[in-house]
């Protein structure tokens, strides 16, 4: 254990410090009198050195040991780290889930995967999939000894687990995603777990299921939520129907008032779960971003050679992966890492490279988008060749499945996945802020020749035919009375920070990238390659007293890094 590198050699950029578009509907830099609201500075690194073996994946903190619960998913464990001393994290031991007997009789099993980790009042949650993941999973309760209490049967990928406010319910996002021949597709579903007591005494009575059936039984579904790809309902009689299959919980943020957000990333859209009732009462679509719009550019080709992030006729699918919540004027907001998923299975896929898409089903040359779109750009593209060229979007990975004419003829518009930001939006899907294309123009600023890099490799420009930079999670803080989002970028890595403390007018603040390029990606010295998961340590809890402390665990290097928080004073450079 070691730390990575000094603050001063990370890449970092902030909004007194480079000339960088802050807002969304903004085209040029800002140079107005706004100071930096914080600043980050490395504190120490754990590093497991298993490189691009998801050895670091997500991170929970508990204030009253001073401990990091870090996911280590490849060995089906949980990291227990001492970060007492946060430029010295130290491993103290593991949480082993395989061999925990359940409440239901079952055992969990050897080759299962660990996939979330949540903590309150001493309990550690730990998620674990089975080893075939359309069966159902666990949820393993351990003492802060490391001793395991009990465990109990989830759905099918129990992909995420967090405690409501007060701790009187664990929530788990069953994300039942089918297997890879697409023969089994399991329902997506949220269990509810009533904690009342010692977690030794739960039994499976005490877990109840929220599904997505009423909505194959008559209830209304929005048409911009995604339901799409094989139906298996068909061939397996009695078994729950497509809508139910097809939404695949990702993400929970437990809001106030017993009320629950629930992201359903490759269906674009979130549900609203009552806690209480263990229901669904809503079903959200996040509709799409439109790459034509002035602030919405995106690098669309990893083969034009340069950052080029221009307008396109493409709509961004948000598709986000980790999200928070926080209140506003008594309102509820989500704050979403815009990440972006497609379903790739041996069994079915959507995903196809724009170019070949065309080539089997063409674009629609009378759809009044692209004719205008040829007429009128500042690329001097004007005809469906040259728009399908390598160097413009012919290399972009979008969905098969959208935007296809009714009669099958041809593609009327094109939608790629995820939307390179980071947005904020009210509990009934309004959105009130995004960053459009600031992501690629920040990172494009603070390290050109590693612009779009990908997260195993120092390279340039790979990842700009696919999600650009990729925003994976976000957590949103309070320092010094004000709020912020913290964005982790998973491939040319680092995080954002913005603050939304008015959500209508949110702005960046800052980019630091605790990552060495000149290095060889898998080497210590590399630093953090891949940011998964996010924890923001409130200054009240923190190791340093009176200091908020941003922890973020990092898939491909397999490191835990901690930062500081600094609240910067009007003025400071």
């Amino acid at each position: 254990m070691r730390k990575t590198m000094a603050a001063t050699a990370a890449i970092a950029v902030s909004l007194t410090g480079a000339s960088v578009a802050a807002h969304a509907d903004e085209r040029g830099p800002v140079r107005g009198p706004r100071p930096i609201s914080v600043e980050l500075s490395v504190l120490g690194t754990y590093h497991t050195d298993a490189f691009d073996e998801s050895a670091a994946e997500i991170v929970a903190h508990d204030p009253d040991t001073q401990r990091l619960f870090v996911v280590n998913a490849a060995a089906a464990t949980v990291e227990v780290l001492d970060v007492s001393d946060p430029e010295e994290p130290t491993k103290l031991f593991d949480l082993e889930t395989a061999g925990v007997a359940a409440a239901d009789g079952s055992t969990v099993a050897e080759g299962g995967v660990a996939n979330s980790v949540a903590v309150h009042d001493g309990v550690i949650v730990v998620a674990v999939e089975a080893e075939d993941r359309t069966e159902p999973g666990w949820v393993v309760f351990f003492g802060a000894d490391g001793v395991p209490l009990n465990a109990l049967r989830v759905g099918a990928l129990p992909d995420m687990a967090t405690f409501t406010p007060h701790g009187r319910a664990l929530l788990v996002a069953n994300e039942g995603e089918p297997s890879d021949d697409y023969t089994a597709d399991p329902e997506g579903s949220v269990s509810v777990v009533r904690m009342s007591g010692d977690p030794r005494g739960l039994t499976q009575d005490d877990v109840d299921t929220a599904d997505f059936r009423a909505w194959d039984e008559g209830r209304e579904l929005h048409s911009e939520v995604r339901v799409f790809g094989p139906d298996l309902s068909t061939e397996e009689p009695g078994t729950p129907g497509r809508v139910a299959r097809n939404l695949e919980p990702e993400y929970i943020s437990a809001g106030a008032r017993g009320t629950a957000y629930v992201v359903l990333q490759e269906a674009n859209a979130f549900a609203v779960l009552d806690v209480g009732a263990a229901e669904f009462t809503d079903i959200v679509p996040f509709g799409v971003k439109d790459h034509l719009e002035s602030g919405n550019g995106l690098d669309a080709s990893n083969r034009d050679g340069e950052a080029r992030i221009e307008n396109w006729p493409v709509y961004g699918m948000y598709q986000p992966d980790g999200f928070d919540t926080y209140r506003w004027r008594g309102r509820t907001l989500l704050v979403t890492a815009n990440e972006g998923d497609s379903r790739d299975w041996d069994g079915y896929s959507e995903e196809e490279r724009l170019g070949s898409l065309a080539a089997d089903t063409p674009l629609c040359e009378d759809s009044p988008r692209l004719r205008d779109f040829l007429a009128d750009n500042d690329q001097g593209i004007g005809t469906v060749d040259e728009l399908l060229d390598d160097a413009n979007l012919g290399r972009l990975h979008v969905s098969a499945e959208d935007g296809l004419r009714e009669d099958g003829s041809c593609y009327e518009d094109v939608y790629a996945h995820g939307g390179r930001s980071f947005s904020i939006w009210t509990a009934d899907g309004e959105r009130l802020f995004d960053s459009g294309a600031d992501f690629e123009r920040i990172t494009a600023e603070a390290d050109p020749d590693h612009f779009n890099a990908n997260n195993d490799e120092s390279s340039f420009d790979a990842r700009s035919d696919d999600k650009g930079p990729e925003p994976e999670s976000a957590v949103v803080g309070r320092v010094s009375g004000r709020t912020y989002a913290f964005v982790g970028l998973e491939r040319v890595g680092g995080v954002m920070v913005y603050d939304i403390t008015d959500p209508r007018s949110a702005f960046f603040v800052r980019y630091l990238n605790n990552r060495d390029f000149s290095a060889e990606p898998g080497a210590r010295e590399a630093g953090d390659l891949g940011p998964e998961g996010l924890t923001f340590i409130e200054a009240d809890d923190s190791p340093i007293p009176g200091v908020p402390v941003l922890a973020v665990a990092n898939e491909v290097s397999g490191s835990t890094s901690l930062f500081r928080v600094d609240r910067v004073a009007p003025g400071r450079r």
